[in-house]
């Protein structure tokens, strides 16, 4: 772990799950980054103990606490994959302590995005449904077919992912059904159909249609669809190692370094804005 004065201090959020635990292992590996304070949730086992003990290793020096704030001040970057709730909480914080605010929690509401562009006149935000470079290409990749191709080509957007997730469509999906509509010059509100269930008649020309699949331990795979009378386009992310978040999550955590405050998506941090 490096802890010069060139290596940026990393807050990690949710320090227990998944993600939380690859963050860890990924800033730990880093030469440019080194980890300053975890977070859990209050009550959570793990509190009050240290980090490198609770993950079933050697004492590392960074003790799990349950308050954000103890966190956030000691950061430099805070890399948030929590809860929606959690999430708007920290980005009152960041924004106070100036910090870097990476954001991979899915499922936020379009309240919870209000409040964090008011949380990003003050500090760096970087938010993305999904933190992979591949990713991150496609969905530049989607816009530009979907601008290519009139309503004679359907658009759908399929999901996998593990049984434990939470919300559907994906973060990453919807960031894909984004894309399409805007390469439409639409708005995704206005043609996104989710809800098919039972009778329901024809497929409307122009909406972007969203299917999910819970199942096995699936990190994540996407499909974006292009089907027209005798002909489909299929674009397609395969996700095999959870780590490929995590270390666009650092990368973008490292980018906002110095940077002028303002809400950023990972186009920004790979130079695809």
């Amino acid at each position: 772990m490096s802890n010069s004065k060139s290596s940026v201090g990393i807050a990690v959020m949710g320090a227990s799950g998944r993600m939380g635990q690859m963050l860890i292992e990924t800033v730990d590996a880093s030469d440019r980054a080194h980890l300053v304070a975890v977070t859990e949730r209050p009550g959570h086992d793990w509190v009050g103990a240290d980090l490198g003990e609770a993950m079933g290793g050697a004492a590392s020096g960074v003790p799990v606490v349950d308050d954000p704030l103890e966190a956030i001040v000691k950061a430099q970057a805070v890399i948030d994959f929590t809860s929606p709730e959690a999430t708007v909480a920290h980005a009152k914080l960041t924004a106070q302590a100036r910090a870097v605010h990476v954001i991979g929690t899915t499922g936020l509401s379009d309240a919870d995005i209000e409040i964090l562009d008011a949380c990003a006149h003050h500090a760096c935000i970087v938010r993305a449904g999904n933190m992979s470079l591949g990713v991150n290409l496609l969905v530049r990749l989607t816009q530009q077919v979907a601008a290519a191709l009139d309503a004679d080509f359907d658009i759908e957007v399929v999901e996998a992912h593990h049984r434990h997730k939470v919300d559907a469509p994906s973060g990453t999906a919807l960031m894909l059904g984004e894309a399409a509509a805007r390469g439409r010059g639409l708005e995704l509100s206005d043609v996104k159909d989710s809800g098919r269930d039972g009778i329901t008649g024809a497929r409307k020309r122009g909406d972007i249609g969203f299917s999910a699949i819970r199942g096995g331990d699936v990190v994540g795979e996407h499909d974006v669809i292009f089907a027209a009378d005798g002909e489909r386009i299929v674009l397609r992310h395969l996700a095999t190692d959870r780590a490929i978040f995590s270390r666009g999550a650092l990368k973008a955590a490292l980018w906002g370094q110095g940077r002028e405050p303002g809400h950023y998506s990972m186009m920004s941090v790979l130079g695809l804005a």
